[in-house]
């Protein structure tokens, strides 16, 4: 894909089920909306919705199947959350077990498939400020890091926010928090600009999810909420199985990043 960005979504989410494409999805089919994912048992699923409403800033709700439907009907309603996404995660009672490329074999009719922002979204907003993305600029994915910023709890799921940082200059800071405030169902504005340690991540260089980045002179990190976060609940809630996204690894859905932007 040299011209990445001017595939179209169902185009992009063939090449990925063809098993074309197993790297991180940031830049691809620039202007769609891109989307975390989290597959839970139907039993689990209210509390899991009741969960991200309580926590739209890391987990903003794009789309939720039906029970055993691996199609999201609104964000893409040719695709199939089984194949689609470059690489997945499976978590067993809390621990990952495994990393694949079609989880088809794991989904049974008890499934429900939750898509959930990305902060991949407003990036293409942020590139056109002027805005550098080192890990764009790097070719990596963006690190990730686990906070103890809390969640809200709701039935059995709770656990601790999992943030994105992009590091940039103090001035760029200041735009980044106008621009990505007009975004608030893809995590919306920065939880967080500056010491990391106030937000209780000891070292940058070793992010917990995703790579780390180089972080210049004059700099000072900015970190968004992240959708990453249900993978960190799923850890300290301990569900039979929980399949998400591998980090950076993205569902690409039909929907423009200008209908989740507002004004």
């Amino acid at each position: 894909m040299s011209t990445k960005e001017a595939i179209a979504p169902a185009e992009v989410r063939g090449i990925i089920r063809q098993n074309q494409w197993l790297k991180p999805t940031s830049g691809l089919a620039h202007g769609y909306i891109q989307a975390n994912l989290a597959v839970l048992p139907k039993d689990l699923a209210f509390e899991f919705l009741l969960f991200c409403q309580r926590n739209p800033k890391p987990c903003p709700i794009i789309d939720v199947t039906m029970p055993g439907s691996p199609v999201p009907a609104l964000a893409a309603p040719s695709a199939d959350l089984r194949t689609d996404i470059p690489k997945y995660r499976v978590y067993r009672n809390g621990i990952f077990t495994e990393e694949l490329t079609d989880v088809t074999e794991l989904w049974d009719d008890s499934m429900v498939g939750f898509l959930i922002g990305c902060s991949f979204t407003f990036e293409e907003a942020l590139l056109k400020n002027d805005i550098p993305i080192r890990h764009i600029e790097e070719g990596c994915n963006v690190p990730m890091y686990k906070t103890t910023i809390p969640t809200v709890k709701a039935g059995r799921f709770e656990g601790p926010t999992v943030v994105s940082m992009r590091p940039m200059t103090e001035k760029d800071a200041i735009r980044a928090v106008q621009v990505t405030s007009r975004f608030p169902s893809v995590h919306g504005a920065p939880v967080h600009i500056g010491n990391p340690e106030a937000i209780g991540i000891p070292d940058l260089n070793n992010p917990d999810f995703g790579d780390k980045v180089t972080i210049r002179e004059g700099e000072v990190p900015v970190f968004w909420a992240c959708g990453v976060t249900p993978q960190a609940v799923a850890m300290h809630v301990k569900p039979d199985i929980m399949i998400t996204h591998a980090p950076g690894h993205m569902f690409i859905t039909d929907l423009k990043n200008e209908q989740f932007s507002i004004l």
